[in-house]
């Protein structure tokens, strides 16, 4: 639906909620300092004010969405009601240290019940609803043709109406399956970003995965509404040098996890697609966080302040020509995925392979309560008191750190905090891994498991080579109607201490390692 027309259907809610306005204090976000005065710096601007302020360098470029009633309240409270509980074992830093010399100075190494705040991933980690329970109960576990199956295939095409829709066990499956059947020697796939399975997947099958984000996208200090963008004119200008016919897709990724969570804006899926179009190249979507990316649309994008969050996912769907999708993010589910396209010879390949790898295309390697909960889970997250929750919940987190400085990437992303080991711990050389140095220091003081995203994970490449990568970040995801606010305040208050004896951490050496996806499996060694 064309902005304009969602705007129209929508104007009731407009005239609801007001035209926002700037003040020199902003009770609706997590920030409790006032900004006073008439104007501020561009950095200052999108920290303190909402989005949509009037008064700042970026005014009239995106507007606010206010929740009528909740924007007179600083505190951010959880849309739900917990029934369950799991403990938490607390340990000691000393017997944090032994676990962290037993994993080989690995997170992926460590026992989770070993973990207080497990930060490591969103990918699968989050609390399910009492609906998407119900649906585990309801699953029909028929080989062919279930129930379950058709639940499942009709929420995913009320917001990506794709012609095919072919079920995977998660998103990597759906990602091996697809460029198996268009990757190969030569062929080079771009994206903004491509996530550490998306680049492995790529380069399994022998052809080249290349970055072409924004430069603002590199840059972790940078201020940007829209940081995950594509750069459209670099775009062109690889096509063109590569050969359109050594070009099987484009892929952009929303949000951009390698690139801190930072969302796509519609105006750049649709000069991204102008470009598909006059080369005849598909795009495809990573579409894991779509809900968070829509989000930010709505706050950032102007003329969607009013647009629903489906009619957003819809308009990002109707620019492109498939996706691959992980259901342990934005479909709230514990397992499951889905690769959905038009073009029917690839449809039938993917299927073909689907068979013989994952299973029969109504289960593809899934059982059906997992169906069940992923098309609950659809429904359930385009929800705009859950976005708005996930969203500002993540920024308290963010918002904290940047106001003790402590670098991160800026703007605070959608799922998750994206930490600069590199300007935390100038001291430390890219090659002697400071995110992991970071991470590692995070767990032994707290207890907190984070994720290295930088030279551990990308410095590889597929000849055996190593060069630094473009960040170096620590990424501290925050899992979906997991974690409470004390929880986030115990996270701010270990990293705080950790960055206030920064200088005395220590780089770390690789002791062994696969060639592939090294940072999963790898050991290391503190350097002396």
């Amino acid at each position: 639906m064309a902005a304009a027309a969602i705007g129209a259907a929508r104007r009731s809610r407009r005239d609801l909620n007001g035209r926002p306005t700037c003040h020199a204090s902003h009770p609706q976000t997590a920030s409790k300092r006032p900004i006073t005065g008439a104007s501020c710096t561009a950095g200052a601007w999108m920290r303190h004010h909402p989005i949509g302020c009037t008064a700042g360098p970026n005014r009239g470029a995106v507007r606010d969405y206010h929740r009528p009633g909740m924007d007179r309240w600083q505190t951010i409270i959880e849309p739900f009601r917990i029934k369950s509980v799991e403990p938490i074992r607390l340990t000691t830093p000393e017997m944090r240290e032994a676990t962290l010399a037993e994993a080989g100075y690995n997170l992926f190494n460590l026992h989770a019940a070993d973990v207080l705040i497990d930060l490591l991933t969103d990918s699968g980690t989050g609390a399910m609803s009492a609906e998407q329970w119900a649906g585990i109960q309801r699953g029909d576990e028929s080989y062919a043709g279930s129930p379950s199956w058709f639940r499942f295939l009709d929420a995913v095409t009320e917001l990506w109406p794709f012609k095919h829709v072919i079920p995977t066990h998660q998103g990597r499956a759906a990602e091996k399956i697809l460029f198996s059947v268009i990757g190969g020697p030569g062929q080079v796939i771009p994206s903004n970003t491509h996530f550490d399975t998306t680049r492995a997947n790529v380069e399994f099958t022998g052809a080249e995965a290349v970055d072409v984000v924004i430069a603002e996208g590199r840059s972790p200090s940078t201020e940007h509404p829209f940081k995950g963008n594509m750069d459209v004119e670099a775009l062109d200008a690889l096509i063109l040098d590569r050969g359109v016919e050594n070009i099987p897709v484009v892929f952009v990724t929303i949000t951009n996890n390698s690139g801190g969570g930072q969302p796509v804006s519609l105006a750049n899926l649709r000069a991204v697609r102008a470009v598909c179009d006059r080369y005849g190249l598909p795009l495809f979507l990573d579409a894991c966080r779509f809900a968070e990316n829509a989000w930010f649309i709505k706050e950032r994008e102007d003329g969607y302040a009013d647009a629903a969050i489906p009619d957003i996912v819809r308009e990002m769907a109707a620019l492109a020509d498939g996706m691959t999708m992980s259901g342990k993010k934005d479909a709230l589910a514990n397992i499951g995925g889905w690769l959905a396209l038009d073009d029917d010879a690839w449809a039938e390949q993917c299927r073909n392979l689907l068979i013989l790898t994952e299973g029969f295309p109504t289960y593809g390697g899934l059982a059906g309560r997992d169906l069940e909960a992923m098309a609950a889970g659809l429904r359930e997250v385009v929800d705009e008191d859950y976005l708005r929750y996930r969203i500002r919940s993540t920024a308290y987190l963010g918002e904290a750190l940047l106001a003790s400085g402590i670098p991160c990437v800026r703007p605070i992303g959608g799922h998750a905090v994206y930490l600069d080991a590199a300007a935390l711990l100038p001291h430390i050389e890219p090659l002697a891994y400071p995110g992991q140095a970071l991470a590692c220091a995070l767990y032994r003081e707290g207890g907190i498991r984070g994720c290295e995203i930088g030279t551990v994970m990308f410095g590889q490449h597929p000849d055996g080579t190593e060069t630094p990568a473009a960040m170096e970040l620590v990424r501290l995801a925050i899992p979906r109607r997991v974690y409470t606010q004390s929880h986030i305040d115990y996270v701010i208050e270990v990293i705080r201490w950790v960055a206030g004896r920064s200088e005395t951490l220590r780089g770390m050496r690789i002791v062994e390692q696969p060639s592939t996806l090294r940072h999963f499996t790898a050991r290391f060694a503190p350097l002396a």
